[in-house]
Formats: C-alpha cells, structure tokens, sequence
C-alpha cells in the first residue's frame, strides 16, 4: 500500500502533464498542492478537493521552514487509511525541497512513497534555448547561489540557474556571479517557462535585476566565458604537460627541480606588487599558480595527494580557524583573532609551541624578524617603544664605529638589522620590502648615464 503520493505537474502549461500524473489525479478525491501559483492548477479535473499550503509562505520567516512543515504535515496525512496525494510544480525531484523533507521523514516513519515523475523547467529551457545538457551544463538553485559570496560554477561550462522567483534574488545572484564573470557577460533570461507565452531576452549580467518581468517561471542561462578560465581547464593543461607526448622539460621535472622556479615565481609577485603594477601581477600570479599545478599533479602521479586534497585541507584549516566567520564565536578586533588563531594552531599542532615553531627559518632574513616580533607581540611580550628603538640603533652604531673584528661586527650589525627591523614593524612598512625597492632605486641609479650616484639619501618627510 502506497502511503504518500507525489505527484508533478509539469513546468507550467497544462498540456506537458503526464499521462500517469494525469490518471492519479483523475482518480483521486483530494489532492494537496505545495501552492496553487503554478498554471496547470487551473486545468487540475473539477472534481477534485484542492488543499494548499499557500498560507505557510507567510506565517514562517524562512522557505526552508516552510519545506519543513509542509513535509511534517503531509507524513502525518500519509498515515491515514487513504494516505495523501501531493502535488507540486514541475519534476518532485527538482529544486523540491519539500520533496527531500517528505522522503527523508517518511522513511524514519516506514511509509511507502510513490512518485509521479513530470517534465521539470529544465527541459522546457532546453528547447528554448536550443542547448543539450550533456556538454557539460551546470544546473543551480538561484537561491543556494544567492546565498554564496563566490559561485560554485565552471566559468568554462554553461550554466542553469532555476528558481529566479524575483528581482531581489535576481539581484543577490548577480553580485555573486559578478565575483566570478565579467559585467558584461551576455546572460539569457527565459521567462514563461514551460507555457505557450515562452520568452528569451539577452542582457548583460549587470542589468540582470533591472528586468521587472521576473517570476516563479523565470530562469536563467549563463553561457561559458569566450575563452578558457577555469581551475580545472587549467589543471587539465598541467596534466597534458606532463603526460605521454607532452612537454619533455615539463615531465622531467620533480619537486627538487622546481624549487627554484617557484622562489622565483614568488619574487617576480612580490615586485610586481611593489612596483602597484595591475597588469604584471595578474600575470605573475597565474605563473606563480602554474608552479602549484605542477607540484600537485606530480604529487597525483605518484599517489601521494591530489589538488582536491589540497584544497580540502586548506578550505577545513581557514574555517576551523576563523570561528569569528563561520561558528558566530564574537571578538573584540583583529589582534583577538590573532590570538585566537595562534590558541587553535597549538591545539592543532602542540609542536609548533616555540619561539620559531611553523616558521620557515628559510624565509627572508628582514621578513623572519618582523614575524617573530609580530609573534612576541601576540604573545603578551611587550614591544619597545619607538623612542627606545632609536635609543638602540644609536648606541649600536656607536659601537660598530670602535669595532675591529669581522666576528664582532657581524654580532653588533645583526642586532642593528634586528632592531632596524622592529622599527619598521612598529611604523607599517614592511622591511623586507623597503629594502627591495631601495635596492632598485639604486640599481636604477646606476643604469642613468651621467648620474651620481649616491649611497644614501636624505629624504624629505615632507615629500610623502
């Protein structure tokens, strides 16, 4: 004996009912609709006692509470002798979150469900828009999407985003899109789906919410970028790189041998970011990024992990440790949440509870000063104050001037280096940077025919 019944009606006009939902629906007495705002409830046979559950979207606060109760109700219903019929718009499966909720409860209930499958708004859009699903199409929920800051989408596969109810969802998915393609993006919107009154109009993404005609029949296709953009198209590339008649550098190459390239990539980042230089950093961070590919398809070929893993670890670190973003844990400022990163990192890794422990003593000189100060900061200890730090660097200079022995002056420099370099700290500047740039300047000096060049420089604090 079947207890529950689920029925689809179909994507909107009363004519793509199924035949099978069709004679269910004729036989039945009563049937209870999800909402009546959906075309074929008006087609629905006369005969039948219509319930909805139309007045629930105003009573709760959340749809997701609404999918809730409708589904505690309808499990309550399909343990009457006659059971319940349940209907609702398109496929029951297909953005039917009250669907999930009635299967989920009537199996911790032991009731025997029985689906009705009907056409859902996807295949309606296809024949709109005249695309097939299986190269590669995308299907989300504009809601799911309008809640995210990022889309989970492939800008390199085309994409169909159901459920774009409103202008206000239309617009939350378009600030999340926008993170993602350009403003101009060319989109599709079909509206009517599914009805004899079917419509497409092309806009650029940023005027997506500028259309009023936006309703529970409209959807949206975003088609892929015009060239290739995607993490994935571009591990594909690493992988070809590597693989049988591929590049013969490239598949020569290991950890160890990229080591160096990596460093440099690095560089070549941190001088373009120097350097305010838009245009140089986009490019020196996707080679920066092509070093990552690399190492982690090495990785994949000998077993040892994969991107996904990869990432894995990163996404599950950066939530377990920003508990003020995704736990609702409350802090006072940004020195809070350093402490509160350094608690979790001891308790994830007690080995790291030294005065250097996680710090690579690889790292830049300037750069692994200014982080273990940074670090005795966040511990409590207290820092010199600027005045002192002055103090130091003139009796350290003092010294070096009576100094003979190279031994001694490396000691009294190293110490100068150190406090030159919590002095930077203190003001904002980052050290290591200010000596590369200076270290430019200077070279830059040197390529000027004619010029003078000039260990030092007095500057002018007013020229800033």
């Amino acid at each position: 004996m079947t207890n529950i019944t689920i029925v689809g009606l179909g994507p909107g006009d009363a004519s793509l009912l199924t035949v099978e939902a069709r004679e269910t629906l004729e036989g039945a007495q009563e049937v209870y609709l999800r909402t009546t705002r959906h075309p074929t409830v008006d087609s629905l046979p006369p005969h039948l006692t219509r319930h909805s559950f139309d007045h629930l979207y105003e009573a709760e606060d959340e749809f997701s509470a609404v999918y809730h109760e409708i589904a505690r109700q309808i499990v309550k219903l399909g343990q009457r002798p006659e059971g319940v019929i349940y209907a609702v718009p398109g496929h029951p499966l297909v953005g039917e979150e009250s669907v999930r909720c009635i299967l989920a409860l009537a199996k911790d209930k032991g009731l025997k469900v029985r689906m009705v499958t009907g056409l859902s708004f996807i295949e309606a859009a296809l024949e709109a828009l005249r695309i097939d699903p299986l190269d590669g199409l995308q299907i989300v929920d504009a809601t799911v999407l309008a809640e995210r800051l990022h889309p989970n989408l492939d800008p390199d596969l085309p994409a169909l985003i159901g459920q774009l109810y409103s202008r206000r969802v239309a617009a939350e998915v378009k600030l999340t899109l926008m993170n993602l393609y350009p403003a101009d993006h060319p989109v599709t919107l079909v509206r009517k789906v599914g009805s004899p009154q079917l419509e497409t109009e092309i806009s650029p993404l940023h005027e997506l919410d500028h259309f009023k005609e936006i309703d529970h029949l409209t959807c949206l296709y975003v088609p892929p970028l015009p060239t290739p953009s995607s993490v994935s198209t571009f591990q594909d590339i690493g992988a070809r790189l590597r693989a049988p008649g591929g590049c013969p550098w490239d598949r020569e190459q290991d950890h160890q041998t990229l080591r160096r390239h990596l460093l440099e990539e690095t560089y070549e980042v941190l001088q373009a970011l120097d350097e305010e230089d838009d245009v140089a950093l986009r490019e020196e961070l996707g080679d920066l990024l092509l070093q990552i590919i690399l190492h982690t398809q090495i990785a994949t070929e000998s077993g040892e992990f994969t991107l996904a893993q990869v990432l894995e670890t990163i996404i599950a670190k950066i939530v377990r440790r920003h508990p003020h973003v995704f736990a609702g844990l409350e802090v006072a400022d940004a020195d809070e949440v350093l402490r509160n990163w350094q608690a979790i990192k001891r308790a994830e890794k007690p080995e790291e509870d030294k005065p250097f422990g996680g710090m690579p003593l690889s790292m830049p000189a300037l750069t692994l000063a200014q982080r273990a100060q940074e670090r005795a900061k966040r511990e409590g200890l207290a820092s010199p104050s600027q005045e002192s730090l002055l103090a130091e660097i003139e009796r350290r200079l003092d010294t070096l001037r009576e100094i003979e022995g190279e031994e001694d002056a490396a000691a009294v420099l190293g110490q100068l280096l150190f406090a030159l370099a919590d002095l930077a700290r203190q003001l904002g500047v980052d050290a290591e940077s200010a000596l590369r740039i200076a270290t430019i300047r200077f070279g830059d000096a040197l390529a000027s025919p004619g010029s003078e060049v000039l260990w030092t420089n007095e500057v002018d604090p007013g020229s800033h």
